[in-house]
């Protein structure tokens, strides 16, 4: 019975959800900010938000005829009967109010005595991240099936997920924290863009316009390879402004496995043998985070 909801939330998705909130605090770390209390909050956030995302998503693509038996990726459980429509709109509701719990306890934790105007803000971004998670493939005009997917995914699990994170330990932000917000926010619109590369010739005929439908495969791949080098060069430049000594550069260690990506990538000709490579991509940026945040406490 908990099987299909299990494999609805896609648990191989989670790491990727729990970098930004890893990457923050450990920047707060380095900085030593460091609060306990915030760094669990801000994750179970982020895995709520994350596992809303995906039940969404598969409510989403089934009213929209997107999912079908050629489906290349793991099978949709409302497409398949394995969850009814009216059952996954009350799960969708359920981790909805869970997830704003979640945030709304981060934000008064974060800001203890803190005034009321930047707790607003801090909600308001929290109820646009839920907002946005549901709104990707749900309703009228979802922007998953007009190619800003990767605008919503850059933005909340990369720069609002990192640089929120580190100001709910520190209270205060420099610019250059942006940097490795932008590393990672490259790095999970590069695991969306793999998907979106696996199912392009499905997302053709669903009339679901990513990216990659936009731009087509080819130019999909040279994006994909712009987004991780990005992401290694914006992390290099954070390490070139603060550099005190080699273990600033234990990030590198996970580069090797971002260009093999590229690489594999590149020679792909068979959409279905990346899904092997959305796994390993995830644990790449989560390696990457953690590498980088601890590289800067060390």
């Amino acid at each position: 019975m908990l099987s299909p909801w299990l494999h609805a939330s896609r648990p191989r998705t989670l790491p990727l959800a729990l970098a930004g909130s890893i990457l923050g605090s450990l920047l707060a770390a380095a900085d030593g900010t460091f609060r306990w209390i915030v760094f669990v909050l801000a994750a179970l956030t982020s895995l709520l938000l994350q596992i809303l995302s995906n039940l969404a998503n598969d409510y989403g693509d089934f009213t929209k005829g997107t999912d079908s038996i050629d489906r290349i990726g793991p099978a949709r459980m409302v497409t398949t009967g394995e969850i009814t429509p009216r059952k996954m709109v009350w799960a969708i509701a359920i981790v909805s109010l869970l997830t704003l719990a979640a945030g709304i306890s981060l934000i008064f934790v974060g800001f203890s005595g803190g005034g009321a105007l930047i707790k607003l803000l801090f909600l308001l971004l929290g109820v646009g991240a839920i907002a946005a998670a549901i709104k990707y493939t749900v309703g009228k005009n979802p922007y998953g099936y007009s190619g800003f997917g990767d605008v919503f995914v850059f933005i909340f699990f990369g720069l609002v997920s990192v640089v929120g994170t580190y100001y709910l330990h520190a209270k205060t932000v420099n610019l250059d924290i942006f940097l490795p917000a932008i590393s990672l926010g490259l790095l999970s619109t590069g695991v969306l863009n793999l998907n979106n590369l696996r199912d392009e010739q499905s997302d053709i005929k669903a009339k679901k316009h990513t990216l990659v439908v936009l731009m087509g495969g080819e130019w999909g791949k040279i994006y994909h390879a712009a987004l991780v080098f990005g992401a290694i060069v914006a992390a290099s430049i954070y390490v070139a402004l603060h550099y005190q000594s080699l273990t600033q550069l234990l990030f590198v260690v996970s580069v090797p496995f971002l260009l093999r990506n590229v690489a594999v990538v590149f020679r792909n000709r068979i959409p279905s043998n990346l899904n092997s490579e959305l796994k390993n991509l995830s644990l790449s940026t989560l390696l990457f985070a953690i590498t980088f945040g601890v590289g800067l406490i060390l």
